[in-house]
């Protein structure tokens, strides 16, 4: 399938079973802003929680807050939001559609990459277990004229961005001939920059106003509580603080589903460390990061890790960990040591100290910082693009059937288990009433009695639940049930009283946890 075709799917998926609306959809939408639903708000819930457990819960040294949207706007002045929080866009004249200018730029190197990786694979069919693919890759003709293509567009892609050169940002999109995706046209106006925040008014009455931002991202938030935190909870460097929260740009060329938002989520994690030690705690963090997201068990191909080709103005070190999602691979989550430049910004600007005082060496200095984060509806997209599956099974009959399974990890599950009364009659529903009041209080239950078996299996099986347990006239007599595996299928009978411990093995998020600690 196409991918353009199977990101089309996803959507259309995510809408039928219950996880994504258009926001405001009566009225036509708001474009990139979109409603989690009643699936998608209980999968985003428990994404939260295996991000907030791993860095909170898991850390003796690591706490949450929780700061307000609205901040003082001279935090977004020490921040350099208000004069650097740009992005540099590029219209087509002939379809009139606004883009990132860096963007059609990567996404044109990664043509490139993909004839390589095409090569490749063609190499590996012909040749099987005898081929080498290090050894292709330094000396097959095709691969060496794509590299060496790729190298002289990021070379001059990266000097231009080093520079600020707007203009040499232009000359090489058309150098390298990129086409309007819409239109084919290659008629480009200049390359402009555009301040990402949003505006709005803080006062009783219009004329009184005070101009103040919804916040770009939540860092910030962090930043400003440091010393707060730091001294009601005794901490002692190095230390982190956590928070998940919304975030909002006013993204011009907003695309590509939840991946790119006005209205959005994060989940970052500041770590306050001694300056010197930055470099050890970025590598520590790089890996620790890594594992989470491998954690999950979805392809570890699908994963990556990419230098930043301009550091930002508050980084001596970036790296993303990009995801290939079907319209390829994109950052997923940052890690950059941000030097003390966000601390001592607002120490400067506000006039207060902001300094740790080390009571082992009796010096004081103003802390480095280690960052991640990470888009939450990125890796609610993660999952989707992963894990919705068409799947052949065979029919009784022989005749072959197509399933649609969401294999989303059974720890993330909006629902962990659907409880289904072969029929509607004989004490069957009562008796499936009575082992969901049973289990409620440790899992996310589902009562379905409409359509046939087959037909609730399959919806479960859409909706992505790890378990579905029939209750039939036996279930009567003694107290068993048959229980449904969604991945395997495979079905067996166990005893209501084995229930709870069978759910708790497959959807624990403690199984979770211990891959990464």
């Amino acid at each position: 399938m196409a991918q353009d075709d199977q990101f089309k799917k996803l959507i259309a998926h995510a809408k039928e079973y219950g996880y994504i609306f258009q926001s405001s959809e009566i009225y036509d939408g708001l474009s990139a802003v979109y409603d989690y639903g009643q699936y998608g708000v209980e999968l985003k819930n428990n994404i939260k929680k295996y991000w907030w457990d791993a860095m909170v819960k898991m850390h003796e040294n690591i706490v949450g807050i929780d700061a307000a949207i609205f901040m003082h706007p001279l935090v977004w002045k020490a921040s350099g939001h208000v004069d650097a929080f740009n992005d540099p866009l590029i219209d087509n004249k002939d379809s009139k559609k606004r883009y990132r200018a860096d963007v059609l730029i990567e996404d044109h190197l990664a043509k490139y990459e993909q004839k390589i990786e095409k090569e490749i694979t063609k190499a590996k069919k012909r040749f099987g277990d005898d081929f080498n693919e290090k050894q292709f890759r330094e000396t097959n003709p095709n691969v060496l004229r794509n590299k060496a293509k790729i190298d002289d567009i990021h070379g001059k892609f990266v000097q231009a961005l080093e520079n600020d050169n707007l203009d040499d940002i232009k000359n090489l999109i058309e150098e390298c001939e990129i086409a309007c995706p819409v239109s084919g046209s290659k008629n480009w106006t200049d390359v402009r920059q555009f301040n990402l925040m949003f505006e709005t008014q803080l006062g009783s009455v219009a004329e009184g106003a005070s101009k103040i931002y919804l916040r770009p991202e939540t860092a910030q938030g962090i930043f400003v509580n440091y010393l707060n935190v730091q001294k009601t909870g005794r901490m002692k460097i190095p230390f982190g603080i956590a928070q998940i929260g919304k975030a909002f740009r006013n993204e011009i060329v907003a695309r590509q589903f939840i991946f790119r938002m006005r209205e959005f989520e994060q989940m970052e994690m500041q770590f306050f460390v001694k300056p010197g030690t930055e470099m050890e705690w970025f590598e520590h963090w790089k890996e620790v990061r890594m594992k989470w997201h491998k954690a999950l068990g979805l392809p570890e191909e699908k994963y990556r890790f990419h230098a930043h080709d301009k550091l930002a103005h508050y980084a001596n070190a970036a790296f993303d960990i990009e995801f290939e999602f079907p319209f390829g691979f994109k950052e997923l989550e940052g890690i950059h040591s941000r030097t003390d430049f966000d601390l001592t910004q607002h120490q400067e600007l506000s006039g207060k100290k902001l300094q740790y005082f080390d009571p082992e060496s009796g010096e004081s200095f103003v802390p480095y910082v280690v960052e991640t984060s990470i888009g939450l509806d990125r890796t609610f997209l993660t999952i989707l693009s992963a894990c919705i599956q068409d799947e052949e099974v065979k029919k009784e009959n022989g005749e072959s059937d197509t399933r649609i399974v969401f294999k989303i990890p059974p720890a993330l599950a909006p629902i962990k288990l659907a409880v289904l009364p072969l029929v509607k009659k004989d004490g069957l529903p009562e008796k499936a009433r009575e082992i969901i009041d049973s289990l409620k209080f440790d899992f996310t239950c589902q009562f379905d009695e409409k359509d046939s078996i087959g037909r609730r299996y399959r919806r479960q099986d859409a909706i992505g639940t790890p378990y579905c347990i029939t209750i039939d006239h036996q279930t009567l007599e003694d107290d068993t049930v048959t229980i449904r595996d969604r991945d395997t299928m495979e079905q067996e009978r166990v005893q209501i009283s084995e229930l709870a411990q069978i759910v708790e093995d497959k959807v624990s998020m403690k199984k979770l946890l211990k891959k990464i600690f």
